[in-house]
């Protein structure tokens, strides 16, 4: 394998550049030198001196001269036509195929089985958030949310219960409703059931005295009588559950009652990757 191509422009140019530099730094070397060996001392002085000691007024020497305004020319041409505008990068050449790649990779991406976004969104959780909320999504012991009820009706029970703060929606935090658990089973059953996206509920039967506590409990006065969050007010209860939802949590972070989760807005993750995530969440048996 070669080390160095000299069919590459910008390889050439480089080898160039090294041996100009070299029988330059060579001949000025050997000029000075030999300038050392026989120059006596002329010209004018200036009028500063240090302790006695004093410096000549001479000119810039021409060589020096030469070669910064030659480099300063040189600069302005390598960056703004030689390289990297018109010449081949290898940069360039990664970019290309990073870019190739990844939409090979979404297009796959877009035809995976509901298994295979599990699978991928378990991926993605031992990764980024297992630290926190464990291995197994339990929050371990307390020390971060449980994710094992969390966009289910099990969440929306804890959520009344213990009530929700940090996602900073203009309406502030929620706090703790006192509300029977048959109660807050029926406000889960209408949520998960009539208003979220996932449209569907264990307990069917409850659903209508879910809508009614769900007014009169004053959950509407936040959340509106749609759910919806009366224009991102509070939070938009008909996309509990599903990828959207989950998607602003991650984005905006949370601080919530027991720590705070910083926002993984800096990741980038795509849209199939929240989903995937979702999908993986949404796959855990919810804990009582």
């Amino acid at each position: 394998m070669k080390w160095f191509n000299l069919s590459d422009n910008i390889n050439l140019l480089a080898l160039i550049g090294a041996i100009v530099i070299l029988a330059l730094t060579a001949f000025v070397v050997n000029l000075y030198i030999n300038k050392m060996k026989t120059a006596r001392q002329e010209g004018k002085l200036g009028h500063e001196s240090w302790d006695g000691i004093g410096k000549f007024e001479n000119n810039l020497p021409l060589g020096w001269t030469f070669c910064f305004i030659f480099v300063l020319i040189w600069a302005f041409w390598y960056i703004f036509v030689g390289y990297p505008l018109s010449s081949f990068s290898q940069i360039g050449q990664y970019n290309q195929e990073v870019e190739q790649y990844n939409a090979k990779y979404n297009a796959k991406l877009e035809n995976l089985s509901h298994n295979e976004l599990v699978t991928m969104g378990e991926s993605l959780f031992l990764v980024q958030c297992s630290q926190c909320h464990g291995v197994t999504a339990d929050g371990m012991n307390g020390k971060a949310q449980n994710l094992d009820n969390w966009g289910k009706e099990e969440g929306i029970i804890y959520t009344i219960k213990h009530g929700s703060k940090g996602l900073d929606y203009p309406l502030g935090e929620m706090p703790s409703i006192d509300m029977s658990d048959a109660d807050a089973r029926a406000v889960a059953s209408y949520v998960m059931g009539e208003l979220s996206g996932i449209k569907t509920t264990k307990n069917p039967a409850d659903v209508a005295k879910g809508k009614e506590v769900f007014v009169s409990a004053g959950c509407s006065g936040c959340h509106g009588d749609d759910g919806q969050g009366m224009g991102g007010s509070a939070p938009d209860l008909t996309t509990y559950g599903t990828p959207k939802f989950l998607g602003y949590v991650l984005n905006h972070g949370k601080k919530g009652l027991i720590g705070q989760m910083p926002s993984f807005n800096y990741l980038g993750l795509s849209e199939i990757q929240i989903k995937a995530l979702s999908a993986y969440i949404e796959s855990l048996k919810p804990m009582n």
